[in-house]
């Protein structure tokens, strides 16, 4: 096999999973895996130890447009208040769509279980990425306990996320005012 057919086979192995896992969860088999990619098995462990590691490469493959569509750049120079409130208007905006499932990260994290799941690293990883940005703009923004502000951020994020993905709630009008009450609480600028 070329390392072209090998590239290709991968790339639709990848948004084989990363699709079927955002709708049906991780539980999918790898013969629907495969079908849907085109690609036997035997590729598939040619290219891959496992699903498991199939999962984790996907989740890593996108992990930078998952938080670039979420933070605001490096050199916006907004005050760090509105840096925060900024990631919950996106998460606002994804949540609106008609087939928003919810966070994948957070979903991989609550379907496994297993912390220690190549995806469960991933996923940890990219879920504290928007963590450490909350509690690095609560520290720039003189908030009282940054790490408290960071972890609260962190549950109302996660929570909105969740409730939307399952159709529950919408976060319109509901999380600004949350975040809001929690920035000034904590004597965020």
């Amino acid at each position: 096999m070329t390392t072209e057919a090998k590239s290709s086979s991968r790339e639709r192995l990848l948004e084989a999973v990363a699709a079927l896992t955002y709708c049906d969860g991780v539980s999918i088999g790898v013969d629907a895996l495969c079908k849907a990619a085109g690609v036997s098995k035997r590729s598939m462990y040619q290219l891959f130890e496992s699903k498991d590691e199939l999962l984790a490469a996907s989740l890593e493959e996108q992990a930078a447009s998952y938080v670039a569509a979420l933070l605001p750049p490096a050199d916006d120079d907004r005050p760090p208040r509105e840096r925060i409130l900024h990631v919950f208007e996106q998460a606002e905006s994804q949540a609106a769509a008609d087939d928003f499932r919810g966070c994948r990260y957070l979903a991989v994290q609550i379907e496994l279980k297993d912390q220690s799941h190549p995806a469960s690293r991933v996923a940890r990883r990219v879920k504290g990425t928007v963590t450490a940005f909350f509690r690095g703009e609560a520290e720039r923004g003189g908030a009282n306990d940054p790490d408290l502000l960071a972890r609260q951020l962190s549950l109302v994020f996660d929570g909105a996320s969740a409730r939307a993905g399952i159709k529950a709630d919408t976060a319109a009008g509901l999380v600004a005012p949350t975040v809001v009450a929690l920035l000034d609480a904590a004597d965020m600028r």
